[in-house]
């Protein structure tokens, strides 16, 4: 049986490891040890992602969370807030993006092996570096991974908040190689890479390109001192659209817009990597995670709520190798603010979900 002390003390445990993106060792032992405790042979792999597996019937079930957390998230207070909800004391985050989610995989875990009866067989993913670009499920060992649905506990609000539709991604790396000069003694003899790359931004699409559809520059580095013509710039970016036909089309003029600047400066050079970071999906009647799903939150009194958001999860680099992910929330609030909070009824109500998920054996 789901235990809400337990599954609190455990994210309370969890947030008081600190673990901003980058910095997730000491979490990742944490978790490894704690589902060594429970009998799991857990291991990381190479890319330091958790994976873990809990033997039962038939095609097992991935459930999944991230360990890393956002900044400010060092040195976490958290702070109770009436019976059921837990704050940050407001000089950092809270963490329950997604420690929330840890806490809950622990639980059902703990739930499934005390109970007893039968159930799917689970395989765990939790992944590093979640939050600065899906990094850990990027490179994460595949090979031990055979199940081809998963449960993503990642979203924030009730269990029945679910990601229904998520953006195809592109993202963009450009260097701009030009030759450096003194600004005031001879910069004829100079090509000015920061001129050039602002050439190269003023010709990308950026902000809200239309319901579906925005693009961002998000970094330009360039450049040493004020005296000096700079040798070097760098651009970073992305495009993001519902529709793959609509990204498809922004990466591939992209390319053409800075193959054209290349041409009109010969002197310089430029490196430009335009590529998909991870694929949108929209979760479609006859889905696997779906049919799954949404069953079981109807059994437990929940109506399912697919709806679209604008950012990736694991769950769209899951469905890239072929798993049919479903992205669900685990009670948090206002994530990647001062002022996020968990709702633990809600938490308590997703680890029940995921647990009688696991709990319905296959057809």
């Amino acid at each position: 049986m789901i235990s809400r002390d337990r599954i609190v003390q455990a994210f309370l445990d969890l947030v008081a490891i600190d673990s901003p993106s980058g910095e997730e060792d000491a979490i990742a032992a944490e978790l490894e040890r704690r589902l060594r405790a429970l009998g799991l042979p857990a291991a990381q792999d190479a890319a330091g992602n958790v994976l873990a597996r809990l033997e039962g019937a038939g095609a097992p079930l991935l459930l999944s969370a991230h360990m890393d957390t956002v900044e400010p998230g060092r040195g976490i207070k958290p702070r109770w807030d009436g019976p059921d909800i837990i704050r940050s004391d407001g000089t950092t985050i809270l963490g329950a993006d997604n420690k929330a989610g840890c806490a809950v995989i622990l639980e059902v875990l703990q739930s499934l092996i005390e109970d007893g009866g039968p159930h799917r067989a689970v395989e765990v993913a939790i992944s590093r570096g979640e939050e600065v670009g899906l990094v850990g499920a990027a490179n994460m060992d595949y090979s031990r991974i055979t199940a081809k649905v998963a449960i993503v506990i990642d979203s924030g609000g009730p269990p029945s908040s679910i990601q229904g539709q998520a953006p195809y991604h592109y993202v963009y790396d450009i260097e701009v190689h030009g030759r450096s000069a003194h600004a005031g003694l001879e910069p004829e003899k100079g090509i000015p890479a920061v001129t050039i790359a602002a050439e190269i931004v003023a010709g990308l699409p950026q902000g809200r390109l239309d319901d579906e559809t925005t693009g961002n520059v998000g970094i330009i580095r360039g450049g040493l001192v004020r005296n000096a013509v700079p040798d070097y710039c760098l651009v970073q970016g992305e495009f993001r659209s519902m529709v793959e036909e609509k990204v498809e089309t922004l990466a591939r003029g992209a390319r053409r817009h800075i193959e054209a600047v290349q041409a009109r400066h010969p002197g310089a050079r430029i490196e430009a990597s335009v590529r998909m970071a991870y694929p949108g999906y929209r979760l479609e009647p006859g889905d696997p995670a779906a049919d799954l799903l949404y069953p079981v939150l109807r059994s437990l009194g929940f109506e399912p709520n697919p709806h679209p958001v604008g950012g990736g999860t694991d769950g769209n680099v899951f469905r890239g190798h072929g798993i049919a992910a479903v992205v669900i929330g685990r009670g948090g609030y206002n994530q990647h603010t001062k002022d996020e909070y968990l709702v633990i009824p809600e938490m308590l109500d997703c680890a029940r979900v995921v647990e009688a998920a696991v709990r319905t054996l296959p057809g």
